[in-house]
């Protein structure tokens, strides 16, 4: 075989391969489409079961503290049986916060709820493995990773954010809550990929030719996965935290807003699920800032060049850092600290999508 034929056989693969890539993607989007409306049903069915109000765990002190102090203990002794009262468990990390129970779930107690939750479950662990499918065909196409420009990293994110959710639910986390709000915004990224943002199978730019492509960037994309999942309890928690106030304060919550907040964690809890993930992943996320700074020395021949997205990935880190601050300063703890997680994924946001979009800098070769 001539090196013409090999040239134009190769080409004919990896635009066979791009193809298959794209289907998969349309496919996995179909697939999350059907996982929505299991999602959905599932908060429908949940919403009509009769569930124990948060009102009550909230009014009925002398009932929760029962209840927290659980069953009374048989001890054997000489010559009979004593009976001893369990001592009261605290199961809330902060002093003096609300007692409240966790809610049960978007299914809420009802069964054919719970049923459609887990069709919603096993249909976005099937959209997960063909999307995957999907970005590694994108990866053959190009013969590289597939984070040269902004549809490569939309697909791969959004693969990344599902894979983590199914990872916490392997790991037996409650947190089937997420689906609804996951496969939403994943259909969203997807969407935004497939329409504005996609780009024909292409070769990287020399600077980009570097194994750091493959650390630098993946670990970027895990990031963001993971601050995404942490942004999406923050923000449950801030709706949380006021249906409780409300309820704390007498008032009463509108029916809607009942039916969906009764279900989800209490807001220590969501607030502790939120802090817990941004924590963990803070850590790699100043190791992703370093790789890129090894990287640009590399590429460019300085470390930091104060380019808009280093600025920006700079940003990011200073106000997650300021977010783990205030979690353990005790005038900021609760809202105040959640306001800042919420800035601090804007400016992930910004870094992303901004500074692609809008900003000229030595990134700006990845293009959309």
């Amino acid at each position: 075989m001539t090196l013409a034929a090999a040239t134009e056989l190769a080409t004919a693969t990896n635009e066979h391969l791009a193809h298959i890539s794209n289907t998969l993607i349309y496919s996995s989007m179909a697939v999350y489409t059907l996982a929505f409306f299991a999602y959905i049903a599932e908060w429908l069915f949940g919403s009509r079961s009769k569930v124990a109000r948060t009102a009550a765990a909230l009014t009925a002190k002398q009932d929760g503290a029962a209840k927290a102090q659980g069953p009374a203990v048989a001890v054997k002794s000489a010559g009979g049986t004593a009976v001893l009262e369990r001592p009261q468990v605290v199961v809330r990390s902060a002093a003096g916060s609300r007692d409240v129970p966790d809610g049960p779930g978007a299914h809420g107690g009802d069964v054919q709820g719970d049923l459609y939750g887990r069709i919603a479950v096993s249909l976005t662990a099937l959209a997960f493995l063909v999307e995957l499918s999907g970005v590694v065909a994108r990866a053959a196409s190009v013969e590289r990773a597939p984070w040269g420009n902004m549809y490569e990293f939309n697909i791969t994110f959004s693969t990344v954010a599902v894979g983590v959710y199914l990872t916490l639910l392997a790991l037996k986390k409650n947190v089937r809550w997420i689906g609804l709000f996951l496969t939403t915004t994943v259909l969203l990224d997807l969407g935004l990929a497939v329409t504005v943002l996609y780009t024909a199978s292409d070769q990287l730019v020399p600077a980009l030719h570097s194994y750091w492509l493959y650390i630098h960037v993946s670990t970027a994309i895990l990031c963001g996965a993971v601050f995404y999942v942490g942004a999406v309890g923050t923000l449950l928690y801030l709706f949380k935290d006021s249906y409780e106030n409300k309820l704390v304060g007498g008032g009463k919550p509108g029916r809607f807003a009942t039916s969906v907040l009764e279900r989800l964690p209490a807001s220590a809890s969501l607030d502790k699920f939120a802090y817990r993930i941004n924590a963990a992943v803070f850590p790699l996320w100043t190791f992703t800032i370093i790789a890129g700074s090894i990287w640009a020395e590399s590429a460019w021949g300085r470390y930091w060049g104060w380019d808009p997205k280093e600025t920006w990935a700079f940003i990011t880190w200073v106000a997650y850092a300021c977010y783990l601050h205030a979690r353990s300063t005790a005038g900021w703890k609760g809202r105040k600290a959640a306001y800042i997680a919420l800035i601090a994924f804007a400016c992930w946001l910004f870094n992303y999508y901004g500074v692609n979009i809008f900003v000229s800098g030595k990134h700006s070769y990845a293009g959309v």
